[in-house]
């Protein structure tokens, strides 16, 4: 057993038992001293070696938790590697590229959609490049898959009509502050959930959110989300930290599920025609500061993207940015 492997086990097991509290680094440093000069091997329990995908898949999640891949990520790369090991009842070194084209090909006959697919492709690539990378496997069967083409749908962002609609369908201080919170600041889900009443700078109309690889950065409120934050503060009796949280006791933090489903209702009171859903409100968001002049790379920094190419697909384009464009730079 490798004492990488080791390693990446314990601050595993202490990130469970103190709930991330621990200094990976430190700790990290600590027992690459301490085990430096020994060679670990592992006990042999049995005569026939058990799968050890289950193994791997922990090794590798943790590495990912280490790295700074959110709970969500975690998760999502969990539940579908899961799968693959429920599937295909194997070592990692025994799995072959016929096996992972099988699994993909039975996925695919329980109807999801191509760039279901491809995400559950891409965590397989990521898995098993770590994989090769550790030198836990020579050889990677994800080499000769082929990436799985997605046709690119354009989100259609609410109008700006359409969100006034919306807004009026928002009936209690938490749905008004909600639903103001995500168009003001362009968020994930996950973000959202995540804020507490102490990352705002009222004075500044500042927020300090956590976004993807933990990465910090700073977001703005609007005055609208401003005064509906702060009646709802006010009418509020609990010391939950939480900016977001549930009506009825226990107070705690309001989740991902409770949030869609307090959008979906502010949208069927609102009468509004149209799905809604959190993820629409940072389209919108997007699309919406690009219309009224703001760059591109400007969007792309509040909305916490590693790059234009994804902005790009937020920030829809139309014929008034266009023109907007034109009359700006082109006089005379």
């Amino acid at each position: 057993m490798k004492t990488e492997e080791i390693i990446i086990k314990i601050i595993g097991k202490l990130n469970l038992l103190y709930d991330d509290k621990i200094n990976q680094q430190e700790i990290r440093l600590i027992l690459e001293e301490v085990l430096y000069n020994y060679n670990i091997k592992p006990k042999e329990f049995a005569l026939v070696p058990r799968n050890n995908m289950q193994d791997m898949m922990m090794l590798f999640l943790t590495s990912k938790k280490i790295e700074g891949a959110s709970d969500v990520t975690i998760k999502n790369y969990g539940l579908n590697l899961s799968k693959l090991a429920y599937d295909i009842q194997k070592n990692v070194e025994n799995i072959t590229t016929m096996d992972i084209r099988i699994h993909l090909a039975n996925y695919a006959k329980t109807g999801v959609k191509n760039s279901t697919i491809a995400t559950r492709t891409d965590i397989l690539r990521s898995f098993f490049s770590w994989l090769k990378t550790e030198e836990y496997i020579t050889r990677n069967p994800l080499e000769r898959i082929k990436n799985i083409k997605v046709e690119e749908t354009t989100r259609e962002p609410l109008t700006q009509e359409e969100f006034e609609i919306l807004s009026n369908g928002a009936k209690t201080l938490r749905q008004k502050a909600l639903l103001h919170t995500f168009y003001a600041t362009g968020c994930r889900l996950n973000e959202v959930v995540c804020m507490n009443i102490s990352d705002i700078n009222w004075d500044k109309m500042q927020l300090t959110v956590l976004g993807k690889g933990n990465k910090e950065r700073i977001v703005y409120l609007n005055a609208r989300a401003k005064i509906f934050i702060q009646k709802y503060l006010k009418s509020r009796d609990d010391d939950c930290e939480a900016l977001f949280v549930t009506q009825r006791k226990p107070i705690k933090r309001l989740g991902n599920r409770a949030i869609q489903r307090e959008i979906k209702q502010i949208k069927e009171q609102s009468g509004l025609k149209r799905n809604v859903y959190p993820h629409l409100l940072r389209h919108t968001y997007s699309s919406t500061l690009l219309s009224r002049g703001a760059s591109i790379s400007s969007i792309s920094k509040m909305l916490g993207h590693k790059n234009l190419e994804v902005t790009s697909r937020y920030a829809k384009t139309t014929d008034y940015n266009i023109e907007y464009e034109y009359r700006k730079y082109m006089v005379g």
